[in-house]
């Protein structure tokens, strides 16, 4: 690392201001920053920091995804070697199969995001911020594994742009840009975010050497109770094997890459609770919010969406519903500021995602619609929170005089 540090001091005088390649001082700037701590500081007047800063916190994101990331290769493999009818699973086969198969998408969502990134910070004359370092890990992790590269290239870009640049850039955007990324996908190729073959990655041949039986049918849990026709299903199953509460808290069941095991989610949550990077009460409320939705939809079951089907544990454990309420929901950007509105931001995201899975079969999966719905309605909870203190606080004060 010395030599690289090294070599960036000799050729930075080319970057400042005067230098031959002073106009791709931005690019320049953000490998730096991005390779070692900006060791630049005060030099008058009293600063106070903390050793957080945006690039720590955004890395402690990513950190927090890796076990999410891993086991996603592993099932990738898992589900294409049950829809090739295996009866062996070996671990470093199933997990080389996933890594090849998200590894495109991978590059792709950086190589898009931090592209448009470098363009716009250059032609703005500003510094190259860490954001998309988490939003480009959380693109791959919420896709269906087989969603054509060039959809999720165009997908970003219009989420980059139109959901964060035009804004202002990191920090100043008011939507999730990997939720919009997600929801561009949804609505613009709905036959590629849907279905019984999207979540499973069947173009490969088997390693063992089967091909994806005939007939085959991928689709999430979720995605067989809305296709549901009547009540009388009560096995959820993938190719002749049942899905267990067990093994939706694993993850061994189809899904988005990185959304469908609960255990490498809470593992995450830790690490940004432990860290401070999350708040508690955001994700207690999401959680909260969700298990009361689901105790409720549960004594209101309708034909389309029967009780039998999942106990209000099961819809916390389906889907994309964990996922969102640790690394979506926590978004401080997008998300409420106030203590008081913490709780009811992550308290309504739970209660419109399982509201919306359960009684419009329209959309199996609400956690998506749920977290952009609140996160237009945010700032409105902020503002009536903090005017909620105001007239406390004049009340008291009149209450003295």
């Amino acid at each position: 690392m010395k030599a690289l540090r090294k070599y960036l001091d000799r050729i930075k005088p080319a970057f400042e201001p005067g230098g031959k390649l002073h106009a791709f001082h931005s690019v320049f700037d953000g490998v730096e920053s991005f390779l070692f701590t900006p060791n630049t500081t005060s030099r008058s007047g009293v600063h106070i920091h903390d050793s957080i800063d945006s690039k720590r916190s955004m890395i402690i994101v990513v950190i927090a995804l890796i076990p999410c990331l891993l086991f996603g290769m592993y099932n990738t493999g898992y589900q294409h070697w049950l829809a090739c009818e295996a009866t062996e699973f070996p671990f470093w086969e199933l997990f080389g199969y996933g890594f090849l198969a998200i590894l495109p998408t991978l590059v792709t969502t950086y190589a898009v995001g931090l592209g448009i990134e470098f363009i716009v910070a250059q032609w703005r004359g500003e510094e190259i911020q860490e954001g998309f370092l988490v939003s480009g890990m959380l693109i791959p992790l919420i896709c269906p594994i087989e969603t054509p590269v060039w959809m999720i290239a165009i997908a970003t870009a219009f989420a980059v742009i139109f959901a964060k640049e035009v804004f202002g850039g990191t920090g100043y955007n008011i939507f999730n840009v990997a939720l919009v990324t997600r929801a561009f996908l949804f609505f613009a190729y709905p036959a590629q975010m849907s279905g019984d073959n999207v979540f499973i990655s069947t173009e490969q041949i088997c390693g063992l050497g089967g091909i994806v039986a005939d007939g085959f049918t991928g689709a999430t849990p979720l995605g067989q109770i809305a296709s549901a026709t009547s009540s009388d299903i009560t096995t959820l199953g993938v190719n002749g094997v049942a899905i267990s509460s067990w093994d939706a808290f694993l993850g061994l069941i189809p899904g988005s890459f990185g959304e469908t095991s609960t255990l490498c989610i809470l593992i995450g949550g830790a690490i940004l609770l432990f860290t401070g990077i999350a708040s508690w009460r955001i994700i207690f409320s999401v959680f909260a919010g969700g298990a009361i939705m689901a105790w409720i939809a549960n004594l209101f079951a309708t034909s389309s969406y029967p009780a039998s089907m999942l106990s209000p544990i099961e819809q916390l454990l389906y889907g994309g519903f964990a996922f969102a309420a640790v690394f979506m929901a926590t978004d401080p950007v997008t998300g409420a500021r106030t203590n008081i509105g913490k709780y009811i931001y992550g308290f309504l995201i739970g209660v419109f995602a399982i509201l919306i899975r359960t009684y419009n079969t329209g959309y199996p999966e609400g956690a998506m619609l749920a977290v952009l719905l609140m996160n237009a309605f945010a700032p409105l909870i902020d503002y009536f929170v903090v005017q909620a203190n105001i007239r406390r606080r004049m009340r008291r004060l009149t209450s003295k005089s």
